[in-house]
């Protein structure tokens, strides 16, 4: 089975091209390398360079490979804090982007399409853990896009042929197992790697942002997902689109909240470091807590965490930094 990773050279899609080529799938990728790194790329994966805004590329690709029966979507902009302060940006890329991605899947007749969605498309929920059924409501316009991206999904499902599946994730952090690929941000946001840099001594000190949430010790909590698991759950989810499965959505985390605190704290028994950390000010368009209810992928996809625990999932990260602790930059592929 051939199957188009969108965005597939990030860190979320080079774990999915990584996985799915050992898994035996035929990989094609498309990035333009704003974010993404060509040197995370399984060396067996066919790579495209370019912008999925653009028709003639994508069209390009698709006449190029005939072959195509499924569709991963990583290709987004996933900045909250950027997104408050350039709106159209994340419109314009993710929105738009997905537009043109399901006129290409028509005119080809690409019926199957998993997509990487977020937990920000429930805004602050008033219950945890979330479950599927319950209000989406962004209050930032990287959740507000991404739900736009899935109500396009929905209606085309609806005028055409072509069935998805939307995957909300809440926290995707770590490194494959074996440490040859991992999270490496030229501008790095994520508190996992933050603290990790901290701890290899390439920052001074990690800020936490906000301590009077209404949460138990005053930090955000979120539920954190290990990479891996994620990609699993894409897996499955494109067999069960190519064994006819409906449409569907589903949230894609442990269940189990961990504050920003208990991160640090985590981060700190995994290196044997000290971690110097702040308090900052609030970052606007972050909710106090999300937590996903998981128990819809389990019973309709049959999928399963691997990595139960935060400190697991710090450690596969840690592995990772310390093997590379510049990233990409000098990196030389495994395969």
């Amino acid at each position: 089975m051939t199957v188009l990773l969108l965005g597939g050279a990030g860190y979320i899609g080079s774990h999915a091209t990584s996985i799915l080529i050992e898994n035996g799938y035929d990989v094609v990728v498309i990035d333009n390398l704003i974010t993404g790194h060509q040197a995370s790329l399984d060396s067996k994966a066919r790579f495209y360079k370019g912008d999925i805004r653009d028709i003639n590329f994508m069209r390009k690709v698709f006449v190029e490979e005939k072959n195509i029966e499924g569709i991963m979507h990583f290709a987004a902009f996933s900045l909250v804090g950027e997104s408050m302060d350039q709106p159209l940006k994340y419109f314009n890329n993710n929105v738009y982007g997905a537009q043109i991605m399901l006129k290409v899947m028509q005119e080809f007749g690409v019926k199957h399409i998993v997509f990487s969605s977020t937990a920000a498309i429930y805004g602050i929920s008033e219950k945890s853990p979330i479950i599927e059924e319950m209000l989406t409501n962004p209050i930032n316009p990287y959740g507000q896009s991404k739900l736009m991206m899935e109500q396009m999904m929905k209606w085309q499902a609806k005028a055409s042929d072509m069935n998805y599946v939307s995957l909300r994730y809440f926290n995707v952090a770590g490194a494959k197992a074996d440490g040859s690929i991992g999270e490496a941000h030229k501008c790095e946001t994520h508190l996992i790697p933050i603290i990790l840099q901290v701890a290899l001594g390439q920052r001074d000190e990690v800020t936490i942002y906000g301590d009077d949430y209404q949460t138990f010790d005053g930090t955000n909590i979120r539920d954190y997902i290990h990479v891996e698991d994620l990609i699993d759950a894409h897996i499955r989810a494109l067999e069960y689109l190519k064994q006819g499965g409906k449409s569907d959505v589903f949230n894609l985390g442990s269940a189990n909240g961990y504050s920003n605190s208990e991160v640090l704290e985590a981060a700190r028994k995994v290196t044997k470091q000290t971690i110097p950390a702040k308090i900052g000010a609030r970052r606007p368009g972050d909710p106090d807590t999300l937590v996903a209810s998981s128990q819809k992928a389990k019973d309709v996809l049959g999928w399963a965490m691997q990595f139960n625990s935060i400190q697991e999932i710090i450690a596969s990260a840690w592995k990772w930094h310390q093997g590379h602790p510049d990233g990409y930059d000098n990196y030389t592929p495994l395969n």
